[in-house]
Formats: structure tokens, sequence, C-alpha cells
């Protein structure tokens, strides 16, 4: 009799155990989940401001259409973009468009100077800074997540159910490489 109680109490505990680290890692997914959606929440904040932007260039750099072209098509490219990882590149094609705009803005004094222009460009540098901190958040629960599910015993009760997931990670090697700085 006595050794049935504990048989049972080991079972118990065990299967409170599962349900502990299935939970947990249920939990990161879904922190990994509502990383994505507040960047995704950010990305079309940025991707609502381009065409007012695009606007404003075209009227002081009408013969730049190759930069303005880059930037719509980058904007594009992330509204039709079907996956996570299509939308990260997406994404980061737009940052680099829209780096490119802006140093063509440095050629443009009147430009540089427009009202609508420079508000336009604050809230680009506001959002992106938000983007910037919701990437690091995502791979931060991502970390958290991938930790969870390769780590024993989550390893064991995450299965083939659960898949590893994949951060941001920086657009190119160029970025990756400190700057020169020559005088």
């Amino acid at each position: 009799m006595a050794i049935a109680l504990i048989l049972i109490a080991l079972v118990v505990v065990c299967a409170l155990g599962y349900i502990n680290i299935r939970n947990g890692i249920i939990e990161k997914e879904n922190r990994c989940d509502n990383a994505w959606e507040t960047i995704e929440t950010q990305l079309q904040r940025r991707n609502d401001l381009i065409p007012n932007l695009v606007e404003v260039v075209k009227g002081y750099a009408a013969h730049e259409s190759a930069t303005l072209e880059a930037v719509t098509a980058a904007r594009s490219n992330y509204v039709t973009a079907a996956t996570t990882e299509a939308k990260m590149d997406a994404s980061n094609a737009i940052t680099g468009a829209l780096g490119r705009l802006f140093a063509v803005a440095e050629n443009y004094p009147e430009l540089k100077a427009n009202i609508n222009f420079q508000q336009l460009q604050s809230d680009l540098t506001d959002t992106e800074n938000k983007i910037s901190y919701a990437r690091m958040s995502f791979n931060d629960c991502v970390l958290a997540y991938n930790n969870a599910i390769e780590t024993f015993p989550g390893n064991i009760v995450a299965g083939s159910a659960f898949k590893a997931r994949h951060g941001f990670e920086a657009a190119n090697d160029a970025i990756r490489e400190a700057p020169s700085v020559r005088f």
C-alpha cells in the first residue's frame, strides 16, 4: 500500500513537472509572437510614413527617381512578404533604402530646411529607434525560447512539437565591421 502511494505521488510530481515545463515553453513562444507583433507594429508605422516622405522629397529632388523607387519598392516588398524571414529581409532593405534617401537629402539644403521633411525625418528616426529596441526584445525572447526547448529537460518536453526560431541579424557583413576614420 505504501509503495503504491509513493508511485502515485511520483507520477503526480512528474506530471506536474512536465506540465510546468511545457507551460513555460508555451509562454516563451507566446512572448516571441508578441515581440514580433511589436516589431510589425513599428514597421507598419514606418511604412505609413514612407509615402509622405517620398512625396516631400519628390518636390525637391525629382531627378533622384532611382532612390525614390528603391524606397517604394522596398516598402512594397515588405507588404507582400509572407514569412517572418522575408519580412526581416524586407525590413532590412527598407532601412538601407531610407539611409540612401536621407543621404540624397543632404544635397538639397531647401529640402533639409523644409518643416514637413524635418518632421517626417524625426518621426522616422523615432520609429527606427523603436524598431531597433523591438528587435532587441524579440531577439531576447527568441534566445529564452530556444534555450527552453534545447536544454534539458525542456528538450524532452518540447520534442518535435516546438521548433527553434531565428532572430534578427545584421543585414550584411559591412554593418558588423567598424567604420574606418581617416583624416
